[in-house]
């Protein structure tokens, strides 16, 4: 258990750079089992790759499976509105209701669509960096990072302006439950965020049903094919994952880069002076200091991995953060190079999961970025942040900064 004294998910320090903790990893196998989370560590950017292809490991089990024949205890009953929310989007089901939910709302996510949204990211980018400016600084969390993907994806799902408000703080209670074994405290907000979550859309919903628009929630409504038509639980719950999942990885991906971009001064300054250095930086941000952690599969057949068998009903924690920083598939991988061109990083996922919004969330991190290199050239910290306490979802709880 020696190489587990640095991997400690529940450690501050750890939290705040897990990076050495993955090298210990790698550098004793490829697959490592982590009692205190019942899990299969799996390290390696080759083995996370092809396990996130591989079929004989889902999301979910309950398609095949109950809980009892799986090995599993069922969820506890007061923890069931998360779970009923959760559990009905595409990225926690599997084929064929994976396959026809992601059929339908991949409609929205086509390059021409979302080609189409560059002119209002951008511009929308432009007003929040400089109003940033006008008052001389403040958070780049709050005054850039969030506002700008959350509406974004509530304008394409039809939300009101004046309803936005509580969709920033619902979805950081709900993806407090991805984190490793969360408290019953974290569970308890969850729960409460899932109901007034599934009242709002459930309320939106029956509004678009009376008077559709020029939404993606009216076009799911309007789907009238027998095969892909969803039903009410499976729309709101497509709603709630294109809202949590549509800004999280953007938000995280902004605040970590930028502290990131503020500690590498050499690279900081190549950056302000070749801004055509943006879709190379955006790529390597997003493997620097990878928003999304950790990923889950369940085993649904057994599996082998360098000689270890992992059997039915077991878990595998793939490590996104550490399979990004592979010195096998990455040069120099601890070396922030914004000109990187050799980038396969994993932050997006892969297989039949892939972020459907990948090519939205690029626009988006290329448009703030591009607005804070050309309107605030001289931004800088006023404090080193403070980083949240979660592992999987890694973010900081504010970016203080000055024009």
């Amino acid at each position: 258990m020696a190489v587990f004294d640095s991997f400690d998910p529940w450690d501050p320090a750890f939290v705040a750079d897990p990076y050495p903790a993955y090298a210990e990893l790698r550098a004793r196998g490829r697959v490592l089992y982590y009692e205190p989370s019942d899990q299969w560590l799996v390290p390696h950017h080759a083995d996370v790759s092809a396990l996130l292809r591989d079929r004989r490991l889902g999301r979910t089990y309950v398609h095949r499976f109950t809980h009892q024949e799986f090995g599993r205890t069922p969820p506890p009953p007061e923890h069931e509105p998360f779970h009923t929310l959760n559990d009905h989007g595409m990225l926690d089901l599997e084929p064929p209701d994976h396959t026809r939910i992601r059929r339908l709302v991949s409609k929205a996510f086509t390059p021409r669509t979302v080609e189409r949204l560059k002119p209002y990211v951008r511009s929308l980018a432009d007003e929040l960096v400089g109003d940033l400016v006008a008052a001389g600084g403040g958070d780049l969390l709050t005054d850039v990072a969030e506002p700008l993907p959350v509406a974004v994806i509530a304008e394409m799902l039809g939300i009101p302006e004046s309803d936005r408000a509580p969709l920033r703080p619902w979805s950081a209670d709900i993806c407090g439950m991805y984190e490793l074994n969360p408290s019953e405290e974290t569970a308890a907000r969850a729960v409460r965020a899932s109901l007034e979550f599934s009242e709002y859309l459930r309320t939106l919903i029956a509004a678009r049903r009376k008077t559709p628009g020029d939404d993606l929630v009216s076009a799911l409504i309007a789907a009238h094919d027998e095969d892909d038509r969803l039903t009410e639980q499976e729309m709101v719950s497509t709603c709630a994952l294109l809202l949590n999942a549509g800004h999280e990885a953007t938000v995280n991906t902004t605040v970590n880069g930028w502290w990131a971009l503020f500690r590498d001064p050499a690279q900081l300054a190549t950056l302000r002076a070749d801004h055509s250095l943006v879709p190379t930086a955006v790529e390597e941000l997003m493997r620097y200091d990878t928003p999304l952690q950790l990923f889950e599969r369940w085993v649904l057949d057994e599996i082998e991995i360098d000689g270890t068998t992992i059997p039915r009903g077991a878990e595998v924690a793939m490590l996104f953060g550490s399979a990004n920083h592979d010195p096998a598939v990455f040069t120099a991988p601890d070396r922030l190079d914004l000109a990187r061109r050799d980038n396969p990083h994993i932050s997006f996922s892969a297989g039949i999961h892939y972020c459907i919004g990948a090519p939205l969330a690029r626009i988006e991190l290329a448009a703030s970025m591009t607005a804070l290199l050309e309107h605030a050239p001289t931004l800088r910290p006023t404090a080193e942040p403070e980083r949240t306490p979660n592992f999987v979802i890694r973010g900081l709880k504010g970016l203080a900064v000055e024009v």
